[in-house]
């Protein structure tokens, strides 16, 4: 994933962009970047790494010489952001959260055009250089940005700044949202509402699916009106927005405690207490513990201060050394004990598998695992999250694997919570990682705790349905 901040202010909105572009450090892993304008100091950027360090460290540098009523800055899994341009429509930034799945059909399109490329991510095409490629083969802006609709598969939520205005553009199909906020003098667009409070912002408007709106120190205007469907990304809810992040009107920690709970409803282990797999898991295991009444008490410990997050660094070897010093399990909580966990999902199972193994280190007599959404069986095709993997680095496409001969074979029924297959499946990755059971979320379950129609939901990667 990715996240991104603008804001446009009266005033220099310089700290603001800084501090809420570092409320989005948990959706991005490699890259980050900002860009101002000011009438004295015209355009300004930088972009640092992140594979080494934390934002505020990247950046504390480069803010004391930044000046700005506008800006906008991005966190970002892989590519190098924000895009500098200049062309017909003028000069402008722009930052994207996108998965551009065509993207080689589209660079060579350009390149047969003898356009060119200046920036690479990863050794390829730069998906936010090609978005602003796209936005200046047109006349304007929303002609440009709905080019940029028209010619990807994937999906692609952006904001576009030039010397006076940022204009926000929701993808197509609304799967990662805009969020407009305000306060005296100034106005923000963001990806997790959770970057407002601590800046003094209120949110004053929820993006549609393909809306497109213009900020300036004025106010915002609708520049395209929001399309007649949505499938807003699920896992908005159940795992990778942050606990007090509003999409839809609806509260992350509270669609996760309303899981947790629905989960319990069909529970029939009688535990010692119930857990959760920090951080996301820790909403899920509020609400089963609530509504089952089994105490909630915290195995593991989570040793921030010098830990960083365990996807950051590239050595694998380094990866699994963080994955394990972080997360401390506590004995005394353990020992001799029967727990009920709550996890936010399964996508290879990995990490869960080392958890499992310090859990049964800590002395625990029995795990029982309990998973908030459904079996991952498709990999995601629109955003980076379990996009860049194989399907048999899934952990349910290894159990079909190993039960089938193929990894591809009766998905639809592995998918069917009432087949036999389904828990054929569900065995397998139990004893594969170690656990006394394990039950996954119902999707009619999950699609209640979020609250939205399944309809506006995309539930791809558990039912391939989503299919706009």
């Amino acid at each position: 994933m990715s996240g991104f901040f603008g804001s446009v202010s009266k005033n220099d909105c310089v700290m603001d962009v800084f501090y809420g572009t570092d409320y989005h450090s948990h959706l991005g892993t490699k890259r980050a970047g900002m860009a101002f304008y000011s009438k004295e100091k015209a355009f300004q950027r930088a972009i640092h790494s992140l594979e080494d360090g934390y934002f505020r460290n990247k950046f504390d540098n480069d803010i004391k010489g930044f000046r700005g009523n506008i800006g906008l800055g991005v966190i970002s899994d892989h590519e190098a952001q924000p895009i500098l341009v200049s062309s017909h429509l003028g000069r402008f930034a722009v930052v994207t959260v996108c998965r551009i799945t065509n993207i080689n059909e589209l660079e060579q399109r350009f390149i047969n055009e003898r356009r060119t490329f200046a920036e690479t991510s990863q050794g390829s095409v730069n998906p936010t250089e090609l978005v602003a490629m796209l936005i200046a083969e047109c006349d304007d802006f929303v002609s440009g940005i709905n080019n940029v609709f028209a010619n990807i598969k994937g999906s692609c939520t952006m904001l576009i700044m030039t010397d006076d205005r940022i204009i926000a553009a929701r993808d197509s199909y609304g799967r990662t949202p805009i969020v407009i906020g305000m306060k005296e003098g100034a106005y923000a667009l963001t990806f997790e509402t959770s970057a407002f409070p601590n800046l003094s912002y209120e949110p004053i408007h929820y993006l549609g699916a393909g809306e497109i709106v213009e900020v300036d120190v004025d106010g915002f205007r609708q520049l395209q009106k929001p399309g007649d469907k949505m499938q807003a990304c699920a896992f908005l809810w159940v795992y990778y927005g942050y606990p007090p992040s509003i999409y839809e009107n609806i509260n992350v920690d509270e669609s996760r405690y309303n899981c947790g709970a629905v989960l319990a409803k069909h529970e029939t282990v009688k535990a010692d207490f119930v857990a959760a797999i920090p951080d996301s898991g820790i909403g899920h295991a509020m609400g089963f513990s609530g509504e089952t009444g089994i105490p909630l008490k915290r195995p593991y410990s989570k040793y921030t201060p010098t830990w960083p997050r365990s996807f950051m660094p590239q050595n694998q070897e380094t990866r699994d050394l963080v994955a394990k010093m972080k997360l401390i399990p506590n004995k005394a909580v353990l020992e001799g004990k029967s727990g009920i966990f709550l996890d936010d999902s399964i996508v290879r199972g990995t990490q869960l598998r080392d958890n499992v193994k310090d859990l049964h280190a800590g002395g625990i007599k029995e795990i029982h695992m309990r998973i908030a959404c459904p079996p991952i069986i498709f990999p995601c095709p629109f955003l980076n999250f379990s996009s860049s993997r194989s399907s048999l680095d899934l952990a349910t496409r290894k159990a079909i694997k190993h039960l089938e001969g193929d990894e591809n074979a009766n998905l639809d029924q592995y998918a069917d919570p009432k087949s036999e297959k389904y828990a054929a499946m569900v065995e397998y990755i139990r004893q594969d990682l170690g656990l006394t059971t394990l039950k996954f979320q119902n999707l009619d379950d999950l699609v209640t705790a979020i609250g939205l129609p399944k309809e506006k939901l995309c539930t791809h990667c558990w039912d391939n349905s989503s299919s706009l």
